[in-house]
Order: structure tokens, then C-alpha cells, then sequence
């Protein structure tokens, strides 16, 4: 009798053990593909932090060595014909996931917190400006890119 209980204690335990491994450890969602988050993340903060902290680091200073640029020299694109059209279709904000109206807020937050040496009057970028950018993607981002460090060279400005 004692086996027998002992037999089916083991059972129910594996039993359990074995739906908790194909729960979680293998792979198979513990939750609903459509559950919502507990914390959405709102603010362009967040955003920033979920979506270009990454490789642009807290305080955008980019990371040299892996040609990720120093978002805090931003300042400079606009100053240039085409420059401000440029920061917005860079592939990593375009492919970000981010609806127009983030990516305008993103931006915006970026400009407000990180760049330095921005004009007195920035004009803050809009959903509409987004929708319209995303309509004629950048082909070649280092041509683009190495186009606007010569503009901006010939003005005597700089482009890290």
C-alpha cells in the first residue's frame, strides 16, 4: 500500500514537472500572443531606451569603434538642404517598429534631451513628416550620409 502510494505521488509530481518544462523551458508560451503589457511603454523615454539605447547608449553618444553614430551632434544635419529628411529615414529609426506619431515623439525627445547645440527655434518633427519620409526610403544610407558630411564640409560644419 505504501509503494502504491509513494508510486502515485511520483506520478503526480513528474506529471507536474513535465507540463512546467513544456510550459516555459522549452519554448512554449506561458502566456496568451495577445496579452497586454503591464507596463506599456508611453513615454518617448521609454521608447528611446526600448528601441535606440541599445546601440546609441543612455546618453546617445553611439559607439565609434562599431560606426554607430553620436546622436548628440544632430544638431548639425539640420543646418544642411536634405539633412532633417535624412534623420528621419535612417534605417534603424524607419525599422524601429514605431508607429509615425512615436517616431516624431522619439525624435523629439532625442532633440529635447540629447542634442546639443540645437537651433533656439527647432522646428519638432510630426506624424505627417514621419508618414511622409517613410515613403521614399533611403537606398544607400553611407552614400547619403557621406553626400551630407560633404555639404556640410563646404559650409565649414562637421559631421562625426
Amino acid at each position: 500500500m505504501r509503494a502504491w502510494r509513494l508510486s502515485v505521488i511520483v506520478w503526480l509530481c513528474w506529471g507536474f514537472i513535465w507540463h512546467n518544462a513544456q510550459s516555459g523551458v522549452l519554448g512554449e508560451a506561458v502566456v496568451s500572443r495577445n496579452a497586454q503589457s503591464k507596463a506599456p511603454t508611453s513615454s518617448a523615454r521609454s521608447q528611446y531606451v526600448l528601441h535606440c539605447a541599445g546601440c546609441h547608449g543612455l546618453d546617445g553618444s553611439g559607439a565609434p569603434q562599431a560606426q554607430v553614430p553620436d546622436m548628440r551632434s544632430l544638431a548639425v544635419f539640420l543646418k544642411l538642404d536634405g539633412g532633417r529628411e535624412f534623420l528621419l529615414k535612417i534605417p534603424g529609426l524607419m525599422g524601429s517598429g514605431l508607429d509615425d506619431q512615436s517616431v516624431a515623439n522619439v525624435s523629439n525627445w532625442v532633440f529635447a534631451n540629447l542634442v546639443e547645440n540645437k537651433p533656439e527655434k527647432f522646428q519638432e518633427f510630426t506624424a505627417a513628416e514621419v508618414a511622409k519620409a517613410r515613403q521614399s526610403p533611403l537606398n544607400d544610407v553611407a552614400l547619403a550620409r557621406t553626400k551630407l558630411q560633404q555639404l556640410a564640409a563646404a559650409q565649414g560644419l562637421h559631421i562625426p
